[in-house]
């Protein structure tokens, strides 16, 4: 039996090593990406091309909108720290369940300043699923 999610709040990103200097306002969590199809077509084939799946798996990027510090500018801070910086990333979900994997943070994009409205800025996060020391290093989902 699955507990499917009602309501998307509150999620929030934990990055390994930094300081808190955003808060999450929207998370897109990673997809998952097959990478498509190998094409098995071959001149043998009658009337279909043929396929069969490819044997590794994607763990595409993170999105987040956060309003933000801008100390996330200062040199030793949050953002320049964690720019590039391949570390473990958890994903909490609403009902306190997890998914941890290792990337890093690789860019940060602020939104336009304007009068009446809190400021915002996109995160993009790149799952490497390897650490430190290269070795592959599969997400892990913990309820």
């Amino acid at each position: 039996f699955y507990a499917i999610m009602t309501d998307g709040f509150s999620t929030t990103i934990s990055i390994a090593g930094a300081g808190v200097v955003f808060c999450e306002k929207e998370i897109t969590p990673p997809d998952i990406d097959g990478g498509g199809a190998n094409d098995t077509t071959c001149m043998r084939n009658v009337t279909w091309r043929t396929r069969q799946p490819k044997k590794l798996k994607t763990l595409d990027k993170v999105m987040a909108k956060v309003s933000y510090d801008p100390a996330v500018y200062d040199s030793v801070g949050f953002l320049m720290g964690q720019f590039n910086f391949n570390t473990t990333i958890t994903i909490t979900f609403p009902d306190a369940s997890t998914l941890t994997f290792w990337g890093w943070v690789n860019k940060f994009t602020p939104g336009a300043n304007k009068e009446g409205e809190q400021p915002t800025a996109d995160i993009e996060i790149i799952c490497s699923n390897q650490n430190d020391a290269g070795v592959e290093q599969a997400p892990v989902y913990a309820a």
